[in-house]
């Protein structure tokens, strides 16, 4: 049974507005509907002062739109409004931290501290959390991204990967991951897996070619369910494969998680540094260290007559992050074989880890883990302290 706007709309006027006054659809606080896969999109404009005390009236929008025959799910934001000239609200006093349980024990270092300033909750279970960032999108972010976490994996770590490309989730192709998460226990989703990394991404809730026609405040909490409302379990490592750019979903992300440091991809040509110096800026912005540049696609070698050709040009990352004062990571050739791989759901780290191209990712794994273990402090090995919400 295929489910209409119309019918979501009529559903939601069983709904009472803020202090029990009308419905919200008659109040015009719902916003335009999305609906895919049998799933419901939303979000709904509150007053910014009275976001936290309306949190009940969103949940009671989802669950009333979960009852609607046909539908299998709902995701409902709440979007801040604010009169102009009006002060923004205060934000919320963050949780007293509490400490990991006992039991555990990570190999993983500890996160950086944070500067003083808006508090950064932070994911039960993860005791790191990293961005791969680029400033365009073509550069080969998500490929990076996904034989990183597959490097990092093979340190010893406990990895997961966080989709966080709302508009073009690549991660179900990348790692040949089909399929719908499992629902558990109230609003929590099992991750997917796959040569052992866990993995969320947009791409797991609708088709493939379903276009996101989202606004800002719907991106961020879609974001925002898929790195809290998982079940990861314990992991060393989050790699965080951001969306391409600097718009607002990514300084978002960048300001509310906390992130231990990021990782820039780029190509070596100048349009595309230019481009990368802006995430670098953005990250300099809200205090999360850059962990290194990344050059991909830095050479070709002819599979005929073994020569060498710079297509894009070459040692342009170096010289950036030589400039910037930033570690360069490493090297990553243009290969066929990294591209077949990838576009077959077997990335190179898992399927030929002895191969030459794995051993340029694996080489950047481990320096990106030292560096990790170089900011967290003589490669400290305990527990950060976790806020739960």
């Amino acid at each position: 049974m295929s489910v209409t706007k119309e019918d979501v709309l009529a559903k939601l006027k069983s709904v009472k507005g803020p202090d029990l006054e009308g419905n919200i659809v008659d109040l015009g606080l719902v916003s335009e509907i999305f609906i895919a896969d049998a799933k419901v999109y939303f979000s709904l404009t509150v007053p910014a002062a009275r976001a936290q005390e309306l949190e009940p009236l969103r949940e009671a929008a989802e669950r009333a739109a979960k009852t609607i025959p046909g539908v299998q799910g709902a995701m409902v934001a709440l979007t801040a409004s604010r009169e102009p000239g009006s002060s923004p609200a205060a934000p919320p006093r963050p949780a007293p931290p509490r400490a990991a349980p006992a039991h555990y024990h990570s190999h993983a270092p500890a996160q950086p501290a944070q500067p003083q300033g808006r508090a950064k909750i932070g994911v039960p279970g993860i005791t790191t959390i990293i961005a791969v960032a680029s400033g365009k999108g073509g550069v080969g972010k998500s490929t990076t991204a996904v034989n990183l976490a597959l490097g990092l994996q093979a340190t010893g770590w406990k990895v997961g990967v966080l989709d966080a490309d709302i508009y073009g989730p690549s991660m179900p192709r990348l790692l040949g991951i089909s399929g719908r998460p499992e629902q558990l226990e109230g609003r929590m989703l099992k991750p997917m897996e796959n040569y052992g990394l866990k993995v969320m991404s947009m791409g797991f809730m609708v088709e493939e070619d379903t276009p996101m026609i989202w606004r800002g405040p719907m991106v961020m909490s879609a974001l925002n369910q898929m790195l809290r409302e998982v079940a990861w379990g314990e992991l060393d490592v989050l790699v965080v494969d951001m969306p391409p750019g600097t718009g607002d979903a990514q300084l978002t992300m960048a300001q509310n998680v906390p992130l231990a440091g990021a990782v820039i991809v780029s190509t070596p040509q100048d349009l595309a540094l230019i481009d990368a110096r802006k995430g670098l800026n953005m990250f300099n912005k809200v205090n999360v260290p850059v962990l290194g540049i990344v050059e991909n696609m830095s050479y070709f070698i002819c599979p005929d007559c073994g020569g060498r050709h710079d297509i894009f040009g070459h040692g342009g990352a170096r010289d950036e992050a030589t400039r910037i004062g930033a570690p360069f990571l490493g090297e990553v050739p243009l290969a066929m074989p990294i591209r077949e791989t990838s576009d077959a759901g077997r990335p190179v780290v898992a399927t030929a880890p002895d191969g030459p191209h794995a051993k340029v990712y694996l080489e950047i794994a481990a320096r990106v883990r030292a560096r990790l273990e170089e900011l967290s402090g003589d490669g400290a090995r305990t527990m950060p302290d976790i806020v739960f919400e």
